[in-house]
């Protein structure tokens, strides 16, 4: 199977917080070792040799990324790679992608990877646009071209039962029929952030450290997580640890959305919080996570997914998370909360009580396993299949 891969990269600058890099970087070498011939047309190459590259540009903004693909450079990457499956990562793109399959006479499978989803749904079931994609009123225009994508999809690819239902729901909504498309594939855990904390040594601490590793933009409810961290500063049985994932970022970035370095700069103010930054090292990272006691989840209501969580997971961090979304399917019921003060409640609890933090830390490795490269590349060429 020939597999051309299009990818577009939010973070070129820091490729270790681009998720969807990442998600690229792990598991095109895993569906080689599987039989399969990769190539990434991508502004930057995944890390193994045996992976075909085509260069493409970094769109200057987000919407960039949905609005401006460039038919003739499909054309002709199709017509030199000659796939047997083409894969959208950006699933607005894929009208433009069965466009240029067209016109290059290939029957190539199209499938389209729901790696962002520009809505969420209330507690009433409404259909809600996404507000980190509404600027200047294209919220509705982004949520038309995904529906669009997904018409235009042979196989349309979640990472999570959460996902699906989102999914099939926005798409009934927006008559959009998706038959036998929707496969679930998770993202696989990235192996180097693999810790069995039954090898770890226990150790409570009058004041232990809790990470927040996600991105700090407003629509991750970055808001709600400064007002638990201010909480939890006052209680003093806990240190934050908060991951600067971004560092600087291009203007036409902050242009648009400069909630992550407002966010930064409000939690580098409170007492007890330290605000860090791997520097693009995945070695970093990992240390940076190994010297903590658990993980916090976003407060994000449209979270399919996320692997930020995973890796706290996989290093067997416990993270506690608000019920929301895939969290309220993933997260133990035990770590799950409903109000900040459960929150404290929670991480006091894995902070002092050991057999708790012990039972927690291996729920949350386990619950990584079938999460490794191998295991989600065969479910992603059983999907494409």
């Amino acid at each position: 199977m020939r597999v051309l891969y299009l990818l577009n990269i939010s973070n070129p600058d820091r490729l270790s917080a681009d998720s969807g890099w990442i998600f690229a970087d792990l598991l095109a070498p895993a569906l080689v070792d599987a039989g399969a011939s990769v190539t990434v047309a991508a502004p930057a190459p995944v890390g193994d040799g045996r992976c075909g590259f085509y260069l493409t540009g970094v769109p200057r903004t987000k919407y960039r990324a949905r609005f401006s693909s460039d038919l003739d450079d499909l054309v002709e990457l199709v017509g030199e790679e000659r796939p047997d499956v083409v894969v959208a990562n950006q699933i607005e793109e894929a009208p433009a992608i069965r466009t240029a399959l067209l016109e290059s006479g290939s029957d190539a499978l199209l499938a389209g990877y729901c790696h962002y989803l520009p809505f969420s749904f209330s507690d009433g079931g409404g259909l809600l646009l996404d507000p980190a994609l509404d600027d200047a009123g294209l919220g509705r225009p982004v949520l038309l071209a995904f529906a669009a994508g997904l018409a235009a999809c042979d196989r349309v690819l979640v990472h999570s039962g959460t996902a699906a239902s989102w999914v099939s729901a926005a798409a009934a909504r927006m008559t959009v029929d998706l038959g036998d498309k929707l496969r679930v594939v998770p993202a696989p855990r990235d192996e180097r952030l693999v810790r069995d904390p039954a090898l770890v040594k226990p150790a409570s601490s009058p004041c232990a450290i809790g990470v927040y590793n996600h991105r700090l933009y407003a629509h991750y409810g970055t808001e709600q997580f400064v007002d638990l961290a201010r909480r939890l500063a006052v209680s003093g049985s806990v240190r934050l640890r908060v991951m600067d994932l971004f560092g600087s970022r291009r203007a036409e970035r902050t242009g648009l959305d400069d909630s992550p370095e407002r966010m930064r700069d409000q939690l580098a103010a409170l007492p007890h919080v330290q605000v860090v930054s791997d520097r693009g090292d995945r070695m970093r990272y990992k240390n940076l996570l190994a010297g903590a006691r658990f993980g916090i989840a976003p407060f994000r209501p449209g979270c399919p997914w996320s692997m930020s969580v995973i890796d706290c997971q996989s290093m067997g961090l416990p993270v506690i998370a608000p019920r929301l979304g895939w969290f309220d399917e993933h997260i133990d019921t035990d770590l799950c909360f409903t109000t900040h003060a459960e929150a404290l409640d929670l991480a006091e609890r894995l902070v002092l009580d050991d057999e708790f933090h012990a039972v927690h830390a291996k729920r949350a490795h386990a619950s990584t396993a079938d999460l490794t490269s191998s295991r989600v590349a065969a479910r992603y060429l059983e999907a494409l299949s």
